[in-house]
């Protein structure tokens, strides 16, 4: 995925689905029971997160940007899904893709967000994700195996995600 500086949602989602469309026959996208692409990250707590750093946790990385009308409304319920399993050796890891941090920042304030934010600002750990819809979500495992993902969110799939999570702690 390259800079979408500015892209209204629909253009990106057309962008999305022609890329996808290019690139099916030639694309390796991340996949179920697939180890997740490692990636270091700067994050809103003023320190790099480095993904390979949370083996020995269930860790869930959501892609959001702050243009995404889904992802608005999810984000408050994945803090809550943070808030709930955190104790119990979860880790959530918002990365946002939008080009200005102040732009998530301002939004992670607004929706009290806890949970750590990191900035993908030039897109290079979206691209290794391959991802599909806005939001995407991948869960994985103690191992950093991916085991369950998600494209896009519609009311409910909150449900699906504490399933997904209570059944690798």
């Amino acid at each position: 995925m390259k800079k979408f500086k500015n892209t209204s949602p629909v253009i990106f989602s057309l962008i999305i689905a022609l890329s996808m469309l290019m690139l099916s026959s030639t694309a390796s996208a991340v996949k179920v029971k697939q180890l997740a692409p490692d990636f270091t990250l700067a994050s809103n707590k003023g320190t790099n997160i480095r993904l390979k750093d949370l083996r020995g946790k269930v860790v869930m990385i959501n892609f959001w940007a702050t243009w995404c009308a889904p992802c608005r409304e999810e984000l408050p319920l994945l803090n809550d899904l943070y808030k709930k399993y955190q104790s119990k050796g979860f880790v959530l890891l918002g990365v946002n893709i939008d080009d200005k941090r102040q732009l998530a920042n301002k939004m992670v304030k607004e929706l009290k967000i806890k949970f750590p934010i990191l900035f993908d600002s030039k897109q290079t750990t979206s691209e290794l994700y391959d991802l599909q819809a806005m939001p995407s979500t991948f869960i994985l495992d103690k191992n950093g195996v991916i085991r369950f993902s998600h494209y896009g969110f519609k009311s409910g799939y909150e449900k699906k995600y504490a399933k997904n999570v209570e059944s690798l702690l």
